[in-house]
């Protein structure tokens, strides 16, 4: 997800190429999944013949002022990107727009071309972002519900020491919360807590004055040098955890062991070594490291597949449908599709805090625990169906089975069978092999008599 470094890298970008050029012409995307509130042709019809005045920025959020209103902006959501053709614009990696790429790209929701022949073009692959059309958007939701920006707006010691005295939550999701600091997003919220030394998990409340001033320093400092650097993390400093805590992998930063927690539904990122808990949680059973699987090798990040960095929720949401997939494709309860979908639908919530109160709305549901319990659940009660239908089907045979004996014999080997841990083909395989078991049998009667 871009964060204010990446916001503030777009914003500058258009600043320095875009201010005082007249829009001759604008194609908005047909797509009111993105395009909130406003008709496409009526977008495009006002911002003909406008002049960009400024660009203008708050936490993850950006606008273009224009010579007269409304005004375009853009909440960049998981993976909303600003490309200036021939002009290369930080989104986790310097990226500029070549003669071989299809421009505008087939992702544009929203494009302009200038008086001097310069062409912008905001896109969004994943769908996530909002582009709306306000005549204040400073004052309009979601903008106006945001709290202090954490780089133009920082907050005094004393305030922010105040401040976190009143929070009961952990410190992670607090920071995550975009009423409270707007632009941290779970990179620099995993970056700030590691250098301030700081647990993720730990009560906002119960830091010390010491851990409140170290906490709010970091903050300062890695927002000014990401945004010094116009958010291009190969200019990042070398220690920093940044480089190592990107698909949740095995890794240590400088020489010390990297572990990921879930904290408020949120994957975290941390070195247990030097960020321990503190005060009465320290007595407390410690949270258990998420387990890292190989399916899911990407976190919080763009949607390039040849970036280096991941973003979790893009994995989980197609690692889900992939189970869907596979669970129709072997027959088992509809019930599990229609609980793993709502897990799908609560990913996608999440994973966009920019409105206000994110913290917790941005990881509310990491939707890995349902998942998991929906599968487990689905399995039992197919297991159920499964037994009580091969119990019937041994009791009816056993009727017309002359001698108690060998009635006993079935009984156990349908048991024995539904006991295991085989799929629903495996039993059915199983069920054929006792059906061809027992015409022998039959056939030896007969030659019996």
């Amino acid at each position: 997800m871009p964060e204010l470094p990446e916001v503030e890298a777009a914003r500058s970008a258009i600043a320095e190429h875009c201010i005082g050029k007249k829009i001759l012409r604008s194609i908005i995307a047909d797509d009111s999944k993105v395009i909130n509130g406003v008709s496409r042709s009526h977008f495009e019809a006002a911002l003909l013949n406008k002049t960009i005045v400024a660009a203008h920025r708050k936490g993850k959020n950006m606008w273009l002022q224009l010579d007269c209103p409304p005004f375009p902006t853009f909440q960049f959501g998981m993976a909303g990107a600003v490309y200036i053709k021939g002009v290369a614009v930080t989104k986790y990696k310097r990226s500029a727009v070549s003669d071989n790429d299809e421009w505008p790209s087939k992702y544009s929701k929203f494009f302009i071309e200038l008086n001097d022949g310069l062409e912008m073009s905001f896109t969004d692959k994943r769908r996530f972002a909002t582009v709306r059309l306000l005549d204040d958007p400073a004052s309009a939701p979601p903008i106006s519900a945001l709290g202090p920006d954490a780089l133009l707006e920082p907050m005094t010691e004393g305030e922010f020491n105040k401040s976190l005295s009143k929070k009961k939550i952990a410190i992670k999701p607090l920071l995550l919360d975009q009423s409270f600091i707007s632009g941290i997003g779970n990179w620099v919220a995993d970056e700030v807590l590691y250098q301030a030394r700081i647990h993720p998990s730990q009560n906002a409340s119960s830091l010390s004055k010491d851990e409140s001033d170290r906490l709010l320093k970091s903050i300062t400092e890695v927002i000014q040098h990401a945004v010094e650097v116009d958010a291009d993390s190969q200019q990042f400093p070398s220690d920093w955890l940044f480089h190592y805590r990107w698909g949740k992998k095995p890794g240590k930063v400088d020489g010390k062991k990297i572990d990921f927690i879930t904290v408020r539904g949120r994957t975290s990122a941390y070195v247990p070594e030097l960020q321990k808990l503190s005060g009465v949680q320290a007595t407390e059973a410690p949270a258990k490291p998420r387990k890292r699987a190989s399916k899911k090798d990407t976190d919080d990040h763009n949607d390039d597949g040849d970036d280096t960095n991941g973003d979790v929720r893009e994995e989980e949401t197609e690692d889900t449908k992939s189970k869907q997939t596979k669970t129709s494709k072997s027959g088992k309860q509809p019930a599990r599709r229609k609980k793993s979908t709502k897990s799908n639908d609560n990913d996608d919530d999440d994973d966009d805090v920019d409105g206000g109160g994110g913290g917790g709305g941005e990881d509310d549901g990491d939707g890995g625990d349902d998942k998991t319990t929906g599968t487990r659940g689905g399995k039992v009660i197919a297991k159920r169906k499964l037994i009580g239908t091969n119990e019937s089907q041994d009791a009816n045979k056993s009727k017309k089975t002359r001698g108690g004996g060998k009635k006993d014999t079935a009984e156990p080997k349908s048991r024995k069978s539904n006991d295991s841990d085989a799929s629903d083909d495996d039993g059915n395989e199983n069920g054929d092999q006792k059906a061809g078991a027992k015409k022998p049998q039959k056939e030896t009667r007969k030659k019996a008599k």
